[in-house]
């Protein structure tokens, strides 16, 4: 319906202003922790906050052990791809880390149509290729720029793509608390696994612990938020309408961490939202009231 999609883009909203607070929170504390402590921590603080809310509404009964393996596949995806990004975020300026990201759409266009069976139509095909060349105005990469941190980002973004197309696939039979209940739990496991193999797990400072907090809870909204979009329309419907972050967290580099402007990035978002608008008006003929 097309309700429905209107829908889709409110709750995404919500997951574009998650997403960027995170962004924020993680370049602040990454001179302290790295990666993998930050996302054991943050699972700590989310499975937290899952068990409390669940348990206050009534829905811890929610969770389910019937695809515990999906679950497993789509968070160890997820997992690979917030380290990814995180690690990205200290490296190179924010609006290449999101413009970089942003080449998920088009992982998850080729993902939903072997995971899910939902069919690449010419017009969404045509909208991935118009977002994808707006990426490339905005990241402009060329052999003498390439860096490992470009090479983490456009990494993250197909461990992002398979999260969101495996979360699609979940939320045909369980709810979005037991979706989330794995999420945290699953990652806090990872977390562990990954930051302690060295024997040396930092505990985070006074200072860093609000930080900690805002990116736990910023991660649990923008899931809520992402999977009731997925769950309200398609993945190749849904992805494409979390580019409006670029701009957004151009102007948030500027003012915070003094990044340029550049007029390329800006360029580059006007075709990308160009190629969402097609994708979307595209859909919406197909779902009357």
């Amino acid at each position: 319906m097309i309700s429905q999609t209107f829908a889709a883009i409110l709750w995404m909203s919500g997951a574009i202003v998650s997403f960027s607070s995170m962004a924020v929170a993680g370049r602040a504390i990454s001179f302290e922790l790295d990666t993998f402590e930050i996302m054991m921590y943050r699972s700590f603080v989310g499975f937290a906050i899952v068990l409390v809310v669940a348990t206050a509404t009534g829905h811890l009964g929610d969770v389910t052990k019937r695809h515990l393996g999906t679950h497993a596949i789509r968070n160890f995806s997820h997992f690979a791809g917030q380290n990814l990004w995180f690690y990205a975020l200290t490296v190179i300026p924010l609006a290449q880390v999101f413009a970089l990201e942003f080449t998920s759409p088009l992982w998850a266009i080729a993902l939903s149509a072997i995971v899910l069976g939902e069919r690449i139509t010419r017009t969404r095909g045509i909208a991935a290729l118009i977002g994808f060349i707006g990426i490339l105005i905005v990241a402009r990469p060329s052999p003498d720029s390439l860096n490992v941190g470009q090479l983490a980002a456009a990494l993250a973004a197909i461990g992002f793509a398979g999260s969101a197309v495996f979360t699609r696939k979940l939320t045909r039979s369980e709810t979005i608390t037991c979706i989330l209940f794995y999420l945290t739990l699953m990652q806090a496991v990872f977390g562990i696994i990954a930051a302690g193999y060295d024997g040396d797990v930092a505990l985070p400072s006074a200072q860093s612990v609000p930080w900690l907090v805002l990116i736990a809870v910023a991660g649990l909204v923008a899931h809520f938020c992402l999977t009731t979009a997925l769950k309200l329309a398609p993945a190749t419907v849904v992805m494409p309408i979390d580019f409006i972050r670029l701009p957004l967290i151009a102007v948030i580099g500027m003012l915070l961490y003094a990044e340029a402007l550049d007029p390329w990035v800006f360029l580059g978002a006007a075709v990308i939202f160009g190629a969402n608008y097609l994708n979307i008006r595209a859909e919406m003929p197909r779902n009357p009231k």
